[in-house]
């Protein structure tokens, strides 16, 4: 099985410092949904992790989220692709919970669902976060640079962190899934 695993703010769809609240504010990155189909239509399982902690800060709601989610799906199913699993880490970051990523639980979470192993998956994100909890799983980590992204690149070259010596870069989710096909 071809796993890839996609963060949701700033790679699928464009981020806000003021968080992403609801479905008119999640609006795509241009070329990412179709990235994502073509994804799926290669085989791919598609599985998107992402932190929301809008909803333990009290920002939005869960049928906020889900609204968020379902809009997301149906672009994705109407280019003819599909997203095989969402998971989200709903806590504030202060709850020390063990789904927030950095930490790996969504990624144990969704092997134990799926009864497969993420190692050697490829996961994409704009944030170290992202790509850590990848790592802690075996996964080959891919930077884009929407988002914070290009932040997240600075930040890996100023500390010249040799976590990140494989790591892949592109501008944005469409550019990755072009060199990945």
């Amino acid at each position: 099985m071809k796993l890839i695993i996609l963060d949701r703010d700033g790679v699928i769809n464009q981020d806000s410092d003021a968080y992403v609240k609801n479905v008119d504010e999640w609006i795509p990155i241009d070329g990412s949904i179709d990235a994502i189909a073509r994804l799926s239509k290669a085989g791919f399982t598609v599985v998107v992790t992402t932190n929301q902690s809008g909803l333990g800060r009290g920002l939005f709601t869960l049928q906020a989220l889900d609204d968020m989610h379902e809009k997301m799906n149906t672009l994705v199913e109407e280019a003819g692709g599909n997203i095989d699993f969402i998971l989200y880490c709903p806590h504030h970051p202060d709850d020390g919970c063990d789904c927030r990523k950095p930490k790996a639980g969504m990624i144990e979470t969704l092997e134990r669902s799926l009864g497969i192993s993420a190692v050697g998956a490829v996961t994409i994100g704009d944030s170290l976060r992202d790509l850590e909890a990848g790592l802690q799983k075996g996964c080959r980590p891919i930077l884009v640079k929407t988002g914070k992204g290009a932040k997240t690149l600075a930040k890996i070259q100023q500390d010249n962190d040799s976590a990140f010596t494989e790591l892949s870069i592109y501008s944005n989710l469409a550019e990755a899934v072009d060199h990945l096909l």
